[in-house]
C-alpha cells in the first residue's frame, strides 16, 4: 500500500534502487587502493581519512539534505547530489596531492548526503506498513550490493593503477539521467517544514546507528592492511572485504520476514562475533569467515532503524528524521580510524578486531536482556 493511494512506476523504483547502490561503499571504493596510496603519500591517518573524510561530509551534510527534501523536493535533491557525485568521485583519478584528493573527496561526500537522505524519503513516502518494511530491505539490499559489485572491481582495477577505481563513481552520471526522465511520482506536494519535536526515540536511535557503524568500517580501513600482511593482492583485499557486503544484502532481504522486537539486539551481537572471529583468526579464510558474519548483522542494522524512525515522524518531517540516522551512519564510518587508531597501535589490527567484537557481542546480550524486561 503507497501513502497516496497511487504506486511509483517501476522505473521510478528502479531509480531509487540503482542510486542506493552508490551510497554505503561509497568511500570503500577506494579501500583496495589505500595499501598503495600509502606508498605514494606515507601510511598513517591521513591516508585513511581519504576514505573516510567522505563520511563526515556526509554527515555534515545530511541534516541540511533533509531539510532541503522536505521543502524543496525529493527529486531536485536526487539529480542534483547524482551528478556532484559523478563528478566529484571521478575528480580523484587526476589529482596528484593528498590535500585536493581529501577536497574531492569532502564534495563526494556532501553528494552521498543528498542522495541517501532523497531515496530513504522516497521510500518511506511511497509505503506503509509491511511495504514498507520490504522497501527498506531492498534498499539496503541494494546499497549493499553496491559493495558487492564495485568492492571486487575496484579490486581489480587498483591492482593495473591505484588510480583506477575512482573511474566507477562515473556510474552516477548515468543513474542521473534516469531519474531525469523517469522520476516522475513526487508522493505528495511537500510541506513546509515545521517546528514540531523529533521522535524522543530518535537520539537513541541516532547513537546505535553511529556506534555500529563505528565498528563495521573498521572493515574497509583496517582489513586491506591485516590481508596485506597476510599475503592477499590487492584484488583478493577487494573480494574479502566486499563478502561483507554479500552478507549486508542477505541480511536485508531477510529482515522483512523476521519479528522487529529482538532484532536490534540480534544484528549487535553478530556483528561482534564475526569481528571476535576475525580477531582470532589468523589465515584469510577466517577472517572472510568472520566479515560474512558481521556483515549479515549489519544488513539487519540499517532497515531495522530506518522503519523505526520512518514510523515514528510525520510526513512533514521526515526527510529531516531520516537525515540523522544518515548522519549517525557517516559519522561513525569517519570516526572509526580515528578511534581504533590507538587501539591498533597499541594491540595490533588483529586484537583490535578481537577486542571491539568483545565489546559489540556483550552490547548485544545488553539490548537483548533490556528488551525481555522491557517486555
Amino acid at each position: 500500500m503507497t501513502t497516496t493511494g497511487t504506486a511509483p512506476t517501476w522505473t521510478a523504483r528502479a531509480v531509487v534502487l540503482a542510486s542506493a547502490t552508490l551510497t554505503i561503499m561509497a568511500a570503500a571504493i577506494i579501500a583496495p587502493s589505500l595499501p598503495a596510496m600509502g606508498e605514494v603519500y606515507g601510511e598513517g591517518v591521513l591516508v585513511r581519512l581519504a576514505l573516510t573524510i567522505t563520511s563526515l561530509a556526509i554527515a555534515i551534510s545530511a541534516p541540511i539534505a533533509g531539510l532541503v527534501a522536505d521543502r524543496v523536493g525529493r527529486k531536485p535533491l536526487l539529480v542534483t547530489s547524482l551528478v556532484t557525485y559523478a563528478v566529484a568521485g571521478t575528480a580523484g583519478f587526476f589529482v596528484d596531492s593528498l590535500p585536493v584528493l581529501l577536497g574531492t573527496r569532502t564534495l563526494l561526500g556532501l553528494a552521498v548526503g543528498g542522495v541517501m537522505t532523497s531515496v530513504s524519503a522516497l521510500i518511506t513516502d511511497w509505503f506503509d506498513g509491511q511495504e514498507r518494511g520490504r522497501f527498506l530491505g531492498l534498499q539496503q539490499a541494494f546499497a549493499s550490493l553496491g559493495g558487492v559489485v564495485f568492492l571486487p572491481l575496484a579490486g581489480i582495477l587498483a591492482g593495473v593503477d591505484w588510480r583506477l577505481p575512482f573511474w566507477l563513481y562515473s556510474v552516477a552520471a548515468a543513474i542521473a539521467v534516469l531519474a531525469i526522465a523517469g522520476l516522475e511520482h513526487e508522493p505528495r506536494p511537500v510541506q513546509k517544514a515545521t517546528t514540531a519535536a523529533f521522535p524522543a526515540k530518535t537520539v537513541g536511535i541516532y547513537l546505535l546507528a553511529l556506534t555500529a557503524t563505528l565498528v563495521f568500517y573498521m572493515a574497509p580501513t583496517q582489513l586491506p592492511f591485516l590481508l596485506r600482511d597476510l599475503g592477499g593482492s590487492p584484488a583478493v583485499i577487494g573480494v574479502v572485504v566486499a563478502g561483507s557486503t554479500l552478507t549486508s544484502v542477505a541480511g536485508a532481504l531477510v529482515f522483512p520476514k523476521l519479528p522487529k522486537g529482538r532484532i536490534t539486539a540480534a544484528s549487535v551481537a553478530l556483528l561482534g562475533l564475526g569481528w571476535l572471529l576475525i580477531g582470532y583468526g589468523d589465515t584469510i579464510p577466517l577472517v572472510t569467515a568472520g566479515l560474512l558474519v558481521g556483515g549479515f548483522g549489519v544488513g539487519l542494522v540499517v532497515p531495522n532503524l530506518n522503519l523505526q524512525l520512518a514510523n515514528a515522524a510525520s510526513p512533514a518531517q521526515r526527510g529531516r528524521v531520516l537525515s540523522g540516522l544518515v548522519a549517525g551512519i557517516f559519522l561513525g564510518q569517519f570516526l572509526s580510524p580515528l578511534v581504533i587508531a590507538p587501539l591498533v597501535q597499541t594491540a595490533g589490527i588483529a586484537a583490535a578486531f578481537g577486542w571491539t567484537g568483545l565489546a559489540t557481542t556483550i552490547a548485544g546480550a545488553v539490548l537483548a536482556l533490556a528488551h525481555k524486561e522491557k517486555n
